[in-house]
C-alpha cells in the first residue's frame, strides 16, 4: 500500500499518521517548501503542489500510489486535481485501488435542526458547499469510470490537538454565541484519520458521514472546555447582534443533526464519539496544545 494525500494539512496529516502507524508508505502534498520539510520530519514523503502544475517528481510518485486521498478544497475553477488529472487518472496512477474525497456536511444545507443521513437530499446554501457537492459528484464519476471504489467522507466541525476550544479560551478568542435551537456536529481529527484508513483498507466506496454522536449547541462546548480548564466561560452574546465575518455567520445559517449510523453499520468504531469525553481526554493527556 502506498497512500497519496493531496492536501496534507490538519486532517491530511492525521490521515497520514493513521496509515503510518502500521508502516504504510505515505506521500503528501503541501503548498510551501517549509511545510514540506515539516511533513518529511514526520515521515511523510512530501511534495510541493500549488494546484496548478503536477511536476515530474510528484507525477512519478503518483505512478506508484495505490490509494488516493483528495482533501484540497475546490477553487473558483474547480477541484485542482480533477482539472489537472481526471481524464488521465488511470494512466497517472496505474496501481490505484481506492479513492477518498474529503467533503463537508455543509452540502446538506439547512434542515432546521432535523436529522440528516447520507440519503438526505443536498440543498447547499454557501458557494463553497455547492463547489464541494460538484466535486463529490465528479470524484464518484471518476471512480466509476476507472473501476475503483470512491468514498466521499462528509466531515463535520473538525477539532483536536492544537485546534480546539481550550486553545480559543487560552487565546481569548472563544465566543459564546447564543442562537435559539442552533446545533452543530463535530469530529475529532484522529477519527477522520481512522475512518479514512478503515474505508481504504476495506475498499469501501459511497458516501459516509464522518461525525460524532452528540450534535449540540456550540456554546455548550465552550462552557465544558472552560469548566475543565477551571476558568470562567466568556459571556453570552446574542447571535443576532454579534460582529461576525460573513463566513462565520454563514455557518449559523445551516442547522442540522448529522447521523453517523451508516459508517458504524459498516463496522467502524469512533474513538471520540462525544465531545465531553474527548475534551477531557485532551486535557488529561495534555495534548490539547498540539
Amino acid at each position: 500500500m502506498h497512500v497519496m494525500i493531496f492536501g496534507c494539512g490538519y486532517s491530511g496529516t492525521a490521515i497520514a499518521k493513521a496509515f503510518m502507524a502500521d508502516g504504510v508508505r505515505v506521500s503528501g502534498t503541501t503548498r510551501s517548501n517549509d511545510k514540506a520539510a515539516a511533513l518529511r520530519g514526520q515521515g511523510i514523503d512530501a511534495f510541493v503542489f500549488d494546484g496548478e502544475v503536477l511536476d515530474k517528481e510528484l507525477s512519478e510518485a503518483m505512478q506508484d500510489a495505490t490509494h488516493l486521498v483528495q482533501s484540497i478544497a475546490p477553487r473558483e475553477n474547480g477541484d485542482p486535481l480533477i482539472r489537472l488529472a481526471s481524464d488521465r487518472l488511470r494512466e497517472m496512477m496505474p496501481k490505484l485501488q481506492w479513492i477518498g474525497y474529503l467533503s463537508t456536511v455543509g452540502v446538506y444545507g439547512d434542515h432546521k435542526g432535523g436529522w440528516v443521513t447520507e440519503e438526505t437530499s443536498c440543498t447547499p446554501v454557501s458557494g463553497r458547499s455547492k463547489e464541494r457537492l460538484e466535486a463529490e459528484d465528479s470524484w464518484m464519476a471518476i471512480g466509476a469510470e476507472a473501476h475503483v471504489p470512491a468514498a466521499v467522507l462528509r466531515l463535520s466541525g473538525i477539532y483536536g490537538p492544537g485546534r480546539n476550544a481550550f486553545c480559543n479560551l487560552k487565546r481569548g478568542t472563544a465566543r459564546r454565541l447564543i442562537k435559539k435551537d442552533q446545533v452543530f456536529n463535530r469530529i475529532r481529527v484522529e477519527d477522520i484519520g481512522a475512518a479514512t484508513r478503515f474505508l481504504a483498507e476495506r475498499g469501501l466506496g459511497g458516501i459516509y458521514n464522518v461525525t460524532d454522536d452528540l450534535p449540540g449547541p456550540p456554546q455548550d462546548v465552550i462552557v465544558e472546555a472552560a469548566r475543565l480548564m477551571g476558568v470562567a466561560p466568556p459571556p453570552e452574546q446574542p447571535f443576532e447582534t454579534a460582529e461576525l465575518t460573513s463566513m462565520a455567520r454563514s455557518f449559523y445559517g445551516e442547522n442540522k443533526r448529522v447521523s453517523n449510523a451508516k459508517l458504524k453499520a459498516a463496522g467502524f468504531t469512533f474513538s471520540f464519539p462525544i465531545y465531553p469525553a474527548s475534551l477531557a481526554q485532551l486535557m488529561q493527556s495534555n495534548s490539547w496544545r498540539g
